[in-house]
């Protein structure tokens, strides 16, 4: 038989969708099965997150550590960290010193309890031979290469995340407005309010997009208890998820280094203010040959790629 909590999980996704379908809302009560205890009903009748006082944010944040302490025997500190005034999150990558060792990935599964079975990562490195010429990168790279020893001589990797886009095709989608910018330039998502009907996986032009197609399997001793609601808090099977730029780290006073930042072995990942002349990734943006991916989609990505000569 069915674990009782993925049952549980699978049909509050179920009785959102209904709710979208045009139920009025008797008709949605009638969808919570009869026994359905008070978190549940919560969680069905919860306000979009933008909409919340603070006093509802507080009531939701407390349920969602209980549930999770119930479920992983785990105490979860979950942030509702705001933006930072004056703050415009960039990112920039060195093509010419990555070395495709995939510690990037490895570091943000971590960091952000991705599922390891199935398996989701947020980041994707691709492998291409030099002097080859591509039409479509996606199709024509290598993400599944397995050298004894990377870099590879004649190749060049190219990792690929959530673009963080200024113009982000993905919101403009969204059934529900589970996903939206903030103001620091981080898209988000609120996964009580995802229905999975992955319509902003079809409209990122980056693949940075990620279905739980199964309940995500993280043992306790790989969990990061330190969490943001928006961003890398437990997810239920049926929602997308992507990379937030570590919101729960970056939102920090003082801020942090994404982890994948943090991780690189050879500094090929820049972060930063925009909006500030004197950060790192704005030297890097100033100074090297910089270029955004599928920048004629005019999605204005806020991840810069670069090469240091």
């Amino acid at each position: 038989m069915p674990d009782k909590k993925i049952k549980k999980n699978c049909s509050r996704q179920v009785r959102r969708r209904t709710l979208l379908k045009g139920a009025t809302l008797g008709l949605a009560s009638m969808a919570l099965p009869s026994g359905a205890d008070a978190a549940s009903w919560e969680a069905f009748f919860q306000k979009h997150y933008r909409e919340m006082f603070a006093d509802e944010k507080r009531d939701v944040i407390n349920r969602l550590k209980q549930e999770y302490a119930e479920e992983y025997a785990t105490d979860f500190n979950i942030k509702t960290t705001k933006p930072m005034p004056g703050t415009l999150y960039g990112y920039g990558l060195d093509l010419s010193r990555c070395i495709g060792c995939r510690r990037c990935v490895y570091a943000c599964v971590k960091e952000n309890n991705q599922s390891r079975d199935p398996q989701i990562h947020w980041i994707v490195v691709l492998e291409f031979d030099k002097g080859e010429k591509w039409v479509n990168i996606f199709e024509e790279a290598d993400k599944y290469y397995n050298p004894e020893n990377v870099p590879e001589e004649k190749h060049f990797y190219m990792p690929v995340q959530c673009q963080q886009c200024e113009n982000p095709p993905c919101v403009k989608v969204c059934p529900t407005q589970a996903t939206w910018k903030e103001r620091d330039g981080i898209t988000v998502i609120d996964y009580n309010w995802c229905i999975g009907c992955r319509y902003c996986m079809a409209a990122c032009p980056y693949g940075a997009r990620h279905f739980n197609w199964a309940k995500p399997r993280i043992l306790k001793k790989e969990l990061n208890p330190e969490v943001h609601y928006l961003g890398n808090r437990p997810r239920e099977n049926g929602v997308v998820e992507k990379c937030t730029f570590c919101i729960q780290r970056t939102r920090e006073k003082p801020g942090r280094y994404p982890a994948c930042v943090e991780i690189c072995p050879v500094g090929a990942r820049k972060f930063g203010n925009l909006l500030d002349p004197d950060s790192e990734i704005r030297y890097s943006i100033e100074h090297k040959r910089v270029f955004r991916l599928k920048e004629d989609l005019n999605t204005f990505p806020k991840f810069y790629y670069f090469f240091a000569t």
